[in-house]
């Protein structure tokens, strides 16, 4: 064999090293100080917090929040206690760990109740849904479209003449609707929904459905994207309050439910449910009465027109309120918000993993040190990162945002430290062989011949350059890769 240069390592394009930890072939590999080589990879941090920034310096009631996707920004919806109660809404931008605000825009001059923003990705619009106090508390919507740091507004549009009151809303993907639940408070508080279309700066409604007849509280709503269903989370008080959530299928301009289905056989208030894309599942948390108000959360399954849920998980071994849930695409990360009532009812956070139909949780962080309520939470797909909204207690009640990390990554790769592809599998220990620059890698898939990649730092290939950019080769055909510096 023929060496190259001066370490008996190198042969031709290959070079050989003791493996730390297992590699499998194709792995993307890094030379660590000792002279072993590892598997390119990232590993989670502790969640974190940024400092908490006020929105409104006034008091602040709902303080819920959307993500518009287009505009890569924040839509925060709220009533403005220090002017009249108007409904408000501002828009957010997050930058690393920290968020700024434009200048709050009214979209209500009246009390508005009940306000709740929802990102319409087929008309790349917010639209903020809303119980119109002087207006008999109609139910009523308003499309909003961000430009920069603004938000302007079409005319409002009543999906309910009177007394709608708990609104809930969320986007159909597949239908390309908005879906609005509520409590009809001219209808025995039956829990109702209708299906919203957006068309430029306006909205209309097909026919409202009752879902639930009985009094219906704490209603939330959320998109399955697997089951391409809704599913409706809330209170049933003509069951003892047990916790109930049903599916519902949009057609058109209406909707359609199967049957109830009970996931806490017990008073359960405060509740929120957000949509595990990775786990392909709907994760609700919620506060139950049963086990001593303790914050809990369950996994539900959708199939058809159905919903089943697995075992129920203890996230707070206290009272909470004010409860919001989010998925972490980015981390794959279940991120729950509430006011912990077993520690001055601080704001508090914590991340659920979902395996299965379980969910497991990590340490609580709390990231604002005073009583909050009126809790919202989204995530923002730009930054990676969630935003949670409140009203800080310990501030004169202002409307408070706090940038929330759920599993801050970092990996071992560094601009220097690359050097090549595995060229098999090997148990951590063993003896591995790593082609370097010249060789050709034949163990990759979903190349474009001609195409240069570049090593992520989880490490994948993409054409764009990571951070550090590090060139992993050039591609020659669909699973083959010429081995670059």
């Amino acid at each position: 064999m023929r060496f190259i240069g001066k370490d008996p390592n190198i042969v031709d394009a290959y070079y050989t090293a003791t493996a730390s930890g297992t590699l499998a072939n194709g792995n993307k590999v890094i030379v660590n100080s000792d002279g072993t080589v590892s598997v390119v990879a990232e590993t989670a941090g502790d969640p974190s917090a940024g400092t908490p920034v006020v929105y409104e310096s006034a008091s602040s009631v709902f303080n819920l929040v959307a993500y518009d996707a287009n505009a890569q920004k924040v839509v925060i919806a709220y009533r403005d206690g220090g002017n009249s109660n108007y409904g408000t809404a501002v828009v957010g931008t997050i930058s690393g760990t920290s968020i700024s605000f434009g200048t709050p825009v009214v979209f209500q001059s009246g009390r508005s109740d009940d306000v709740t923003p929802v990102y319409d990705s087929n008309a790349q619009k917010v639209v903020i849904v809303y119980s119109d106090q002087p207006n008999s508390y109609a139910g009523t919507a308003k499309v909003g479209t961000v430009s920069g740091t603004s938000i302007s507004f079409g005319s409002p549009a009543n999906f309910e003449s009177t007394y709608a009151f708990q609104v809930a809303a969320a986007f159909d993907a597949n239908a390309n609707k908005v879906v609005i639940a509520f409590r009809d408070g001219g209808s025995s508080d039956h829990g109702t929904a209708i299906v919203g279309t957006v068309s430029g700066t306006s909205i209309s409604f097909g026919s409202a459905t009752v879902f639930e007849s009985a009094s219906t509280q704490y209603m939330r709503i959320a998109y399955d994207a697997n089951a391409q269903k809704v599913v409706i989370a809330y209170q049933d008080y003509a069951n003892s309050s047990h916790g109930t959530a049903i599916v519902g299928t949009v057609s058109g301009t209406s909707i359609s439910f199967g049957s109830a289905a009970v996931f806490e056989s017990a008073a359960t208030n405060e509740i929120s449910i957000a949509y595990d894309s990775s786990a392909q599942k709907v994760v609700i948390s919620y506060r139950d009465e049963g086990n001593s108000n303790y914050g809990t959360a369950i996994v539900g399954t959708v199939s058809g027109t159905s919903i089943s849920f697995g075992t129920a998980a203890v996230f707070e071994s206290a009272t909470t309120s004010y409860t919001a849930t989010v998925y972490d695409a980015g981390a794959q990360k279940i991120v729950i918000a509430y006011s912990d009532g077993g520690n001055s009812s601080y704001g508090t956070a914590v991340v659920g993993t979902v395996s299965g139909t379980s969910i497991s949780f990590g340490t609580p962080l709390v990231f604002e040190s005073a009583t909050i309520q009126y809790i919202g939470i989204a995530y923002d797909a730009n930054a990676q990162k969630a935003v949670i909204t409140y009203r800080d207690t310990g501030n004169s009640n202002y409307g408070t945002a706090s940038v929330f990390t759920s599993a801050p990554l970092s990996t071992n790769l560094t601009a220097e430290n690359y050097i090549g592809i595995s060229d098999a599998a090997y148990a951590g220990g063993a003896t591995a062989t790593i082609q370097i620059v010249g060789c050709i890698d034949d163990a990759q898939t979903s190349l474009t011949a001609g195409q240069q990649y570049f090593v992520q730092g989880n490490g994948t290939l993409s054409t764009t350059a990571g951070d550090p950019s590090v060139l992993a080769g050039t591609a020659i055909s669909a699973t083959e890769l010429v081995v670059k510096e």
